[in-house]
C-alpha cells in the first residue's frame, strides 16, 4: 500500500487513507456506458478519485449515479443502466479476455511479449516499452 501512495504521489493522482475494498463491478458497467458517451476519461477519474482519495463505496448504485451526475451525464439513465445491466455483457467481455491473457492484477502492462504487473514509475514502464521493441517509447 505505501508504494501505490508513492506512486500516486509521483503521478500526481489523488490518494487518501482507505480502510475498505468495494466491489467495484458497478462501476466498470456504468465506465462502459460513460466511455460510449466520450465521458470515459471524466468519469474513470472520478471514480478513481472517489475510490482511492476518498474511500467512498464505488459499488453503490446511489454514489454512481451521484458522480454520474457530477459529469453531467443524465442521471437517471445511470441508474437505469445498472438496474438493467445493460454493460453486463461488455464488462463480462473485458473480464474474460483478462483472464484468457493471463492477467490477474490491476494495472498489467503487455507488449512484445513481456509482461508488467502492478503501478510502475515512469522511469519503469519506459524501459518495459523500450525492451519490447517499441521504437517511440
Amino acid at each position: 500500500m505505501e508504494r501505490l501512495k508513492r506512486v500516486a504521489y509521483e503521478c500526481n493522482l489523488p490518494w487518501g487513507a482507505r480502510t475498505r475494498t468495494y466491489n467495484s463491478r458497478r462501476a466498470q458497467e456504468l465506465g462502459k456506458w460513460a466511455e460510449s458517451v466520450d465521458k470515459g476519461d471524466e468519469y474513470h477519474l472520478a471514480v478513481f478519485k472517489a475510490y482511492f482519495a476518498d474511500g467512498v463505496n464505488i459499488g453503490k448504485v446511489s454514489v454512481l449515479v451521484q458522480l454520474a451526475g457530477s459529469l453531467g451525464l443524465d442521471s437517471r439513465r445511470a441508474e437505469e443502466i445498472l438496474s438493467r445491466g445493460t454493460f453486463k455483457d461488455e464488462v463480462d467481455r473485458d473480464w474474460e479476455y483478462s483472464r484468457a491473457s493471463g492477467i490477474t492484477a490491476v494495472p498489467t502492462f503487455q507488449a512484445g511479449g513481456r509482461v508488467s504487473v502492478g503501478a510502475q514509475p515512469y522511469h519503469v514502464l519506459a524501459e518495459f516499452v523500450r525492451a519490447a521493441g517499441a521504437t517511440n517509447a
